[in-house]
């Protein structure tokens, strides 16, 4: 049977990577990526390339969202404020946060969806395991596809899909493992392109994601602090 068709917003990380990992299970792949301004934008994207080509993706989409390095407010997409370092702790919202930048994506998401006439979208957002970030709760995700629902054709009927919402990053990690996503291919650093720094909140949770699940992360560090 030939398969129906999901898109994929993926942005080169682990989290994504896994997502379309567990897309790829039931559904033919089409993949979203997002050039923002963000500090590792160029690695970013190779991720992505480079995870397409494994899945043997055909469809792919790469849009620049310019707007965000001019409206800021963030440390990915404004040079002049610092990214912090990690805070495993913290339950305060880090200046990492890009503001709507997750219902952004979708909206573009969305609008492919409906010309490709794809069934489903999956992000991979994480809510328990991950910085607190407001447009990763669930709730989020629910409202956003009724609003798909409203403002789109009436015959089209789009899933929002957040498979991995609420696993720990370690169980994302076994979760990749288990299902041979390229891992290796992936990029989560919020501000290297060449080493990960292993001190911003991404290179943390996602480090201290391996060592919780007893496995070696493939990519390289400059430092690898435990975060265990």
């Amino acid at each position: 049977m030939e398969k129906k068709l999901a898109v994929i917003a993926v942005s080169g990380g682990m989290d994504s990577c896994v997502t379309a990992a567990i897309a790829s299970q039931n559904y033919e792949l089409a993949f979203a990526h997002f050039n923002y301004g963000q500090r590792t934008e160029k690695r970013e994207l190779k991720a992505f390339n480079d995870i397409a080509d494994y899945y043997n993706v055909k469809h792919r989409l790469i849009i620049d969202f310019s707007h965000f390095a001019k409206i800021g407010g963030s440390s990915l997409t404004d040079k002049n404020i610092e990214v912090t370092k990690a805070d495993i702790s913290n339950k305060e919202i880090p200046n990492s946060y890009v503001p709507f930048r997750n219902a952004n994506i979708l909206s573009a998401c969305v609008s492919w969806a409906e010309v490709l006439k794809a069934e489903a979208i999956f992000i991979g957002a994480v809510y328990e395991d991950a910085s607190g970030y407001p447009d990763c709760r669930p709730a989020f995700y629910e409202a956003f596809e009724k609003m798909a629902d409203l403002g789109t054709k009436p015959e089209t009927k789009i899933k929002i899909v957040t498979p991995i919402i609420n696993l720990s990053k370690a169980e994302i990690v076994k979760k990749g493992i288990e299902l041979n996503a390229p891992l290796n291919l992936t990029w989560s650093c919020y501000q290297n392109e060449d080493e990960a720094c292993g001190v911003c909140d991404s290179c943390a949770f996602r480090l201290r994601g391996f060592q919780q699940a007893g496995i070696e992360d493939p990519i390289p560090y400059k430092v690898k602090p435990n975060y265990k």
